[in-house]
């Protein structure tokens, strides 16, 4: 009992930890970028909304770039085009996207496995070529730039600090929502469909409904990263579609742990810390991403959290051997 309140105290320390480094990130910018940090925050964030499918709902999806992208595009449209607020322009990408990921799963859920992963990867690209042709879109040029606003008309966003605040605010709130998607009832139907769809469909619950939902709650999570990540650069590319970024994402979430909750926060921390501070290495930067990679599936099995959460576990006893838990701890 008393090795397990530690485990949590040491967890719960470490959160309040980094949340304090976090909060005056932007008052010290000679030790760390906050444009870079911002930038994180948006990939975590994307990787979370993603490991609602991989990881809790055992649904492999190769076209979640379409969301991200779509949502990117939208946000910056209704931004440059439209003269709407900082707010609407995030509610209409992260709406835009929750509906695609609605689509997206009523089609995909046709089929499982590989065929499902390969149904998502074929619309994803029919979005990417739709934005490529798209005349608002600036095709390889990118949409750009796209103005920052003033959030509620009152905060403006060109000052970094005040954005930092404002995207910061909006991640820990889609980290929460994620929490509170996977702890509720909700969220143990969609494990219950992961670990035995035939038994859970036995039980009376409308499988398809469920993954239809899941889709377009992780979609729309996604588009909030997207919409995010658009309005820090005041840029949205065709980069935010491709599948390549669908490929990140993955990496992201096998990388920090994908039975958990936050895991692939720490993913996405790691990919792009390595790009960012190793890309003088140019091409070779790809080359130590596999490489860690690589040692991270011989020796971290459950991902980078699900170690840390294996070490800081209370062991019986007794000496009894304990059944590994599928949720996260942190």
């Amino acid at each position: 009992m008393l090795a397990l309140l530690f485990s949590s105290s040491v967890k719960r320390g470490l959160l309040l930890l980094l949340l304090l480094a976090v909060l005056i990130v932007p008052f010290v910018p000679q030790l760390i970028y906050p444009i870079f940090l911002m930038k994180v925050m948006c990939f975590a964030l994307f990787a979370c909304a993603f490991n609602l499918l991989l990881g809790h709902t055992g649904i492999v999806s190769f076209g979640h770039a379409a969301f991200f992208g779509s949502s990117a595009y939208i946000t910056g449209y209704a931004l440059r085009d439209l003269g709407l607020t900082p707010e609407l322009a995030i509610f209409a990408g992260v709406a835009f996207s929750a509906a695609l990921g609605a689509v997206f799963g009523a089609l995909a859920i046709r089929r499982q496995g590989i065929y499902l992963a390969m149904i998502t990867l074929a619309l994803a690209q029919m979005v990417y070529f739709t934005f490529l042709q798209a005349p608002f879109t600036g095709a390889e040029d990118g949409m750009q730039p796209i103005p920052r606003g003033r959030l509620f008309g009152l905060l403006d966003l060109n000052n970094d600090t005040n954005l930092y605040f404002v995207v910061l605010a909006c991640t820990l709130g889609g980290f929460w929502l994620v929490h509170r998607i996977v702890h509720s009832p909700f969220g143990q139907v969609l494990r219950a469909i992961r670990e035995h769809e035939p038994r859970t469909i036995s039980l009376g619950y409308a499988v398809e409904r469920y993954k239809i939902m899941a889709f377009a709650l992780s979609a729309g999570i996604s588009g909030l990263a997207g919409s995010l990540k658009c309005i820090v650069f005041r840029l949205a590319s065709l980069t935010d579609a491709h599948w390549h970024m669908s490929g990140d994402v993955i990496l992201m979430t096998l990388l920090g742990g994908m039975n958990s909750v936050f895991g692939p926060a720490i993913g996405a921390v790691m990919i792009s810390a390595l790009r960012h501070y190793f890309d003088a290495l140019g091409a070779w930067v790809t080359v130590a991403v596999g490489l860690i990679f690589i040692a991270c599936v011989l020796m971290f099995r459950r991902g980078v959290l699900g170690e840390i959460n294996h070490l800081l576990s209370l062991r019986p006893v007794d000496g009894r051997s304990t059944k590994e838990k599928n949720n996260a701890q942190i």
